[in-house]
């Protein structure tokens, strides 16, 4: 018995694919609780706390991910030589040749994994050959950081950034867990400084931290996974079985969800590099009040939109310095790619196509009605409709990214428009009314404007004794125990 109690503990310690260490998981308390202890304890040893929190990253990925940690680790010794090679080499030719070299490699991996299946199906539809996919399982976070090994190659190679000189330095700013498995994307010219600065929390970030933490795992795992599990999954699987007023719903309830999932997830990695003294950008800014599709990519998953526009936009494409058709090509190239980034399916190919015809179409707009309208555009109306018509446009692109495949998409968009009706609304309202309950609460969170919640925590929680924390702390758990699901529900953009 004593043996079997020992190696059950100790498999605790050990990855497990059905359970892997997330911000929601239970173990992860007990996992930053360790590593908070070990941090405080070497945080004014600026090269001490760089190998705590690296190692505790490593751990962390390995329990999110089991071996794949290696590859982060590989990576990161790869583009760590070759950007100060970069640096340090006077000849522009192998600049670009050891820049192409990390494109290459980077890109390579994150193709390997990620959409070689896609391309051996697709090469089987076109000669029409039925040819065997491998075995590749998809690395959790591959995306978000080889997307920061590109950013910070690219950055050196322009001149923007000098490379750090410490290794430890870069492994931490590429591995660093509470940003590491879904982002955001963070750049390292504004991560890596802040390891050289000597460790600062104030009062008011330990209080901002503490808000974002909890906020975003309110948001998360009691708005979000309520909703998916509850109404959204349920509706999303077969559309056709569902009236078009329960179909509608679902897309408005998938809309939210998304917005709480990963805003969530991203408050709270915010959050905690907070009480580590690492200030990381917004990723959202309640995009859903937006008054243009280009708005809403200011405003939603803001370090990919960013990204995107940085490095594949401006950088490869060449922007808008080629004219305008040439502009409005690059647009759509670039959320074309930008839905290819988000999975290797044709539905979010749709989807980025959907956005990048949308920024070309609001391009042209912006152009003709700056002439012929001028002041209207300004208008408290005008603004009121074309909130509602971004909405609606965003939410009719949500349909091809949660769908599983075209004829769910379009099974979802004939219930909608063909068998809609109020009618069904009282029997509709008495299955679902905490469903649409919670989505009110959702939406009314995310009307709130910026900046007003964060006020009313300076306010309440800046002076305040460590017991409203803890008051906070159980109050959260209590009302998370009572919406908890039977099964944990696995972040949406983890599989990206």
């Amino acid at each position: 018995m004593p043996s079997f109690s020992t190696e059950k503990f100790l498999q605790q310690f050990l990855y497990d694919p059905k359970n892997p260490l997330l911000f929601n998981n239970g173990f992860f308390i007990y996992f930053f609780a360790v590593f908070i202890c070990i941090f405080y304890a070497c945080r004014n040893l600026k090269y001490g706390r760089s190998i705590v929190v690296s190692l505790f990253s490593l751990y962390f990925f390995y329990k999110a991910s089991c071996y794949f940690v290696g590859l982060v680790m590989v990576s990161a010794v790869v583009d760590y030589f070759l950007s100060n090679w970069i640096y340090n080499t006077t000849r522009q030719s192998i600049k670009k040749f050891l820049l192409s070299f990390s494109i290459i490699i980077n890109l390579g991996l994150l193709f390997y994994f990620k959409y070689t299946n896609f391309f051996i199906t697709l090469t089987g539809q076109v000669f029409s050959a039925k040819l065997n996919l491998l075995n590749i399982m998809l690395p959790v976070g591959i995306s978000f950081y080889t997307f920061e090994n590109l950013s910070y190659t690219i950055d050196v190679y322009r001149g923007e950034f000098k490379p750090e000189k410490k290794f430890i330095n870069y492994l931490l700013f590429l591995s660093f867990f509470p940003k590491l498995v879904m982002g955001p994307i963070v750049r390292a010219k504004d991560f890596i400084p802040q390891l050289h600065k000597p460790y600062v929390v104030t009062e008011a970030d330990f209080a901002e931290g503490f808000y974002l933490i909890f906020s975003g795992l309110f948001k998360k795992l009691i708005i979000s996974d309520y909703l998916t599990v509850n109404f959204v999954n349920y509706i999303f699987e077969d559309p056709s079985r569902h009236t078009g007023l329960e179909c509608l719903f679902a897309v408005l309830g998938y809309a939210i969800v998304i917005y709480c999932d990963f805003s969530g997830y991203s408050d709270v990695a915010i959050g905690i590099a907070k009480w580590l003294g690492i200030t990381i950008p917004p990723n959202f800014r309640s995009p859903y009040q937006s008054k243009s599709i280009t708005e809403f990519w200011r405003r939603w998953h803001i370090s990919l939109s960013s990204w995107l526009k940085d490095y594949l936009y401006i950088f490869w494409l060449g922007g808008n310095r080629k004219g305008k058709a040439r502009t409005y090509v690059n647009l759509f190239i670039t959320m074309l790619l930008g839905g290819l980034w988000h999975g290797a399916n044709w539905t979010f190919i749709v989807w980025g196509a959907i956005h990048g015809t949308g920024l070309a179409i609001h391009k042209v707009w912006e152009g003709w009605s700056d002439k012929r309208l001028g002041a209207v555009n300004n208008t408290k109306v005008y603004n009121f409709f074309a909130g509602l018509l971004t909405f609606a446009f965003v939410c009719f692109a949500w349909i091809f990214f949660k769908s599983a495949n075209f004829e769910a998409a379009s099974q979802m968009i004939r219930q909608i428009t063909t068998d809609f009706s109020f009618s069904v609304w009282a029997p509709f309202y008495e299955n679902y009314h905490t469903v649409l309950w919670m989505m009110l609460l959702g939406y009314c969170l995310h009307i709130v404007p910026d900046g007003v919640f964060m006020n009313i925590c300076h306010k309440v929680l800046l002076k305040a004794p460590m017991y409203v924390y803890l008051i906070i702390f159980i109050g959260f758990i209590l009302v998370y125990a009572q919406f908890k699901s039977a099964t944990p529900v696995m972040p949406i953009y983890l599989q990206f």
